[in-house]
C-alpha cells in the first residue's frame, strides 16, 4: 500500500507540470495564430467600416446623431450601423441614415425618413507591426431615398502611429453619385485625414478630423475636433463639433456616437 502510495504521489507530481505545460503551449498556440493587427485611433465622424486588421468574430453596433444649426431651420440626422468580420482583415458594414429638419420660420417640422443605406466593405492588404503601419481598400455602396439616385464610393486608407500614444489616418477616394431622374452622374473626391492622442493605458483619445470634398464648385472643409472615451471594455462614446473653414457650409454642427462592442 505505501508503494502504491508513492507510485500515485509521483505520477500526480508528474502529471501536474505536464497538464500545466500542455495547456500554456495551447495557449500560447492559440495566440500564435492570431493575425497581427496594429491598434489605429479609429476617427469619429468618418469612422472606418471595421478595424484596421480585423479579427474573425469582431462585432461592433454603432448609433450616432448629427445637428446643425442652420438660419431658417435646424437639421438632424441619426445613424444606426452593424460591422462585423466575417473573416480576417475583411470588415463588412450595414449603416442606416435618418434626416429630421425643424424650421425656424414656419414652425414646421418633417417627419423622420430614411435618407441613405450604406453598404460597405474594407480588406486590410497590408499589416506590419513592425512599422505600426496598416494599408486598406474598401468600397462603399450608397442608396439615397430622398433625392433618388445611388453613389459608389471605393476608398484607399493608409494609418500610421507616430508612437505609441499619437495616431495619423488618411481616408482618401472617389464618390460617383448617379441621378436616377436625371440620368446625370456628379463626382466628389474625399480626403480625410485624422490626427489623434490616445491617453496611456486607457481607451480615451483627443485629436481631430479635417474632412474635405473637391468638385467642381469647389473645396469644402470642416475641421472636427473630437475626443472619445472608453467606459468599459466593449462600451465607448466620442463627440466631435463640426466647424467649416471653406466652402458653401457656413453652420456649426455637433456629432456624438455610442459604440458597442459585441
Amino acid at each position: 500500500m505505501e508503494n502504491n502510495k508513492l507510485t500515485f504521489q509521483s505520477l500526480r507530481t508528474w502529471l501536474f507540470p505536464c497538464a500545466m505545460s500542455i495547456s500554456i503551449a495551447t495557449f500560447a498556440q492559440d495566440n500564435k495564430s492570431l493575425p497581427d493587427k496594429v491598434h489605429h485611433a479609429e476617427p469619429l465622424y468618418n469612422d472606418l467600416v471595421r478595424d484596421l486588421g480585423a479579427r474573425k468574430g469582431e462585432k461592433e453596433f454603432n448609433v450616432g446623431a448629427d445637428i446643425k444649426k442652420m438660419h431658417s431651420a435646424d437639421e438632424y440626422g441619426y445613424l444606426m450601423e452593424y460591422e462585423f468580420a466575417p473573416i480576417d482583415r475583411l470588415g463588412l458594414e450595414a449603416e442606416t441614415d435618418f434626416a429630421y429638419s425643424k424650421s425656424h420660420m414656419t414652425n414646421v417640422s418633417s417627419s423622420n425618413q430614411l435618407e441613405r443605406l450604406r453598404l460597405s466593405s474594407q480588406y486590410s492588404f497590408y499589416v506590419s507591426k513592425k512599422q505600426a503601419t496598416t494599408l486598406a481598400v474598401g468600397y462603399t455602396q450608397i442608396f439615397n431615398f430622398v433625392d433618388g439616385g445611388t453613389a459608389f464610393n471605393p476608398f484607399f486608407i493608409a494609418a500610421k502611429n507616430l508612437n505609441s500614444n499619437w495616431h495619423a489616418l488618411v481616408y482618401t477616394g472617389p464618390e460617383l453619385a448617379y441621378h436616377y431622374a436625371s440620368s446625370k452622374t456628379d463626382m466628389t473626391w474625399q480626403m480625410n485625414t485624422s490626427f489623434h492622442y490616445t491617453i496611456p493605458q486607457t481607451d480615451h483619445f483627443i485629436g481631430v478630423e479635417v474632412n474635405q470634398e473637391i468638385s467642381s464648385a469647389g473645396i469644402e472643409t470642416v475641421l472636427h475636433p473630437q475626443i472619445k472615451l472608453g467606459l468599459s471594455n466593449q462600451l465607448a462614446i466620442g463627440m466631435a463639433v463640426g466647424l467649416p473653414i471653406s466652402g458653401h457650409a457656413k453652420a456649426l454642427s455637433s456629432f456624438w456616437r455610442l459604440i458597442y462592442q459585441l
